[in-house]
Order: C-alpha cells, then structure tokens, then sequence
C-alpha cells in the first residue's frame, strides 16, 4: 500500500472568518496557525501547503491576560547600528491592531518560504468589515 502525500494540486483550500471579540491572543493565535497549516485535515503533509484562508475581523476588541497590557513590548530593529525601534502592546493596539495578531501567528508557524505562503493566506481586520464576501467564509468557532 502506497502511502499518500499531498500536493500543491489535489488540496483544496475553504475560506473561514474567526471574530476575535474577547479571545485571549495567545490561544487564538495558536488556533489559527493549526488551520493556517492544515493540521486539521486528514491529508495534512508537513512540507506541502495543504491549510486554509482565514479572515480574522474585530482584531481591536482581542485581549491578554496578566499586566501583559501594561508591560508587553514588541521590538524592531532597523539594521543600522542603534536602530532599535519598540512600542508597547496597548500604543500598538491603538496605531495597528492587525499587527499584534499576525506577529503572534507569525511566530507560531514554520520559518522559511512556506510560513510566509502560509501567512499571506490570513488576513486580518480591525473592524468586523471584510472584503472577502466573494469567498464565502464559513464562521469558525475558535
């Protein structure tokens, strides 16, 4: 018996849209780098793109636990000598609050050219606004 290995091919990819109201960041994040990755499917092979496109909206209403509000930091380095850059989670949650949940999801999935493929097929919004109604995303429950 041959075993099976899936192919760029013989995946099909469904849309899914996730509201972030009252999530904590670190659980949803790790929930939607599962479907981003296509762990959920039966024909999940590590080194193909096999996952899902994820539409996340309410981005601006996600939450952490602890003082993580207050004392959270991210930080960004230009590449130039003393070109260190860093903004606090809630100066962040107010300029981009996209960005906190993809730097989250980012770090949770593999590193190299097929976590960027992977990335670039969630697609977050501050807002419950999307543009992805053409798709027809089914709602998940995270």
């Amino acid at each position: 018996m041959k075993s099976f290995v899936a192919t760029v091919n013989n995946t099909q990819k469904t849309w899914y849209y996730v509201d972030a109201t009252n999530k904590i960041l670190g659980r949803f994040a790790a929930r939607i780098a599962h479907y981003l990755k296509g762990k959920h499917k039966v024909q999940y092979t590590p080194h193909v793109d096999t996952g899902d496109f994820i539409v996340v909206i309410n981005a601006e209403k996600i939450i952490v636990t602890g003082n993580k509000k207050l004392n959270k930091i991210y930080y960004q380095h230009t590449g130039y000598i003393g070109g260190i850059k860093k903004i606090s989670f809630q100066d962040l949650l107010l300029q981009n609050p996209s960005k906190i949940l993809k730097i989250a999801v980012k770090g949770m999935l593999p590193k190299g050219p097929l976590g960027r493929v992977m990335l670039k097929k969630l697609k977050v919004y501050a807002h419950n606004l999307h543009e992805h109604n053409a798709q027809k995303p089914t709602l998940l429950n995270i």
